[in-house]
């Protein structure tokens, strides 16, 4: 059942939309490349998803709270477990909707997924043809699964393996200095160092349309970091000043004050 609803509500409108922007790219360029339709399916999916995340990272200092509250519960309890199992449970209890965001974010992220290896084990190659809907305007096949002429999309690609491990790298690495709060040198290692070598490793065997679509994910997260980061500077900034104006217009009233 849920298989079904799987392929009929998430997995064979994807496939729909990103045949038909492999159509449109049929304008534009004398042999279609589905690797920039995947870039532009990327794209279109970030867009769908944006306010989830600009939700995900307002909850961002409710979520830290939460894992704060949860680490002084088994420092308080690490002798007596099932208090501190208690515990821990009215802390969740307290914050459902936090937790129900993250449930729900978490299953979109799992469904796409399962729709991207789909895609590129089934769609792509031409099985899952008799999906694409009756309306939809006819494409020549077999679909050009060579990006730039270079990579195939169906088999793993070391060169893009390699640059998805840089982009997580820069990603965390603006995440950080975009971050209000304080990050510690175990997070540091862990997220800018360990992260993008175990990503290069889980996903060397990959195919490369779905390194594809991750890279094109890190490089619009990365630009949205860089605006959290010029914006947060620019407050702190902001703030700076109009501290240092309201000092100066108080130094200036004790001087009059003075003189008068």
């Amino acid at each position: 059942m849920l298989a079904e609803l799987f392929i009929t509500f998430i997995y064979q409108p994807f496939l729909n939309v990103l045949v038909f922007l492999y159509w449109i790219l049929s304008f534009f360029m004398e042999n279609p490349d589905m690797g920039v339709a995947v870039i532009l399916l990327t794209i279109f999916i970030r867009l769908l998803l944006l306010p989830l995340s600009l939700a995900g990272h307002e909850s961002e200092e409710e979520r830290r709270a939460i894992a704060a509250e949860i680490k002084e519960i088994e420092d308080a309890f690490s002798s007596d477990p099932i208090r501190a199992e208690k515990e821990k449970k009215k802390v969740m209890r307290k914050n459902k909707r936090i937790l129900i965001a993250e449930l729900f974010n978490l299953s979109i992220q799992v469904s796409i997924a399962l729709m991207l290896w789909k895609m590129f084990q089934t769609g792509l190659p031409g099985k899952d043809l008799h999906m694409i809907y009756n309306f939809m305007p006819e494409v020549e096949k077999p679909f050009n699964l060579m990006f730039l002429g270079k990579y195939d999309l169906t088999h793993t690609n070391y060169t893009l393996n390699l640059l998805q491990s840089i982009l997580i790298f820069v990603l965390e690495t603006v995440s950080v200095l975009a971050s209000p709060f304080k990050v510690t040198r175990k997070e540091v290692v862990r997220l800018q160092l360990i992260l993008p070598v175990v990503s290069f490793l889980v996903f060397m065997a990959m195919p490369a349309g779905k390194k594809l679509f991750i890279i094109t994910t890190l490089i619009i997260s990365i630009i949205l970091a860089l605006y959290r980061l010029v914006k947060r500077k620019y407050q702190d900034y902001r703030a700076r000043w109009e501290s240092k104006e309201a000092a100066d217009s108080q130094e200036e009233q004790v001087v009059v004050k003075t003189v008068g």
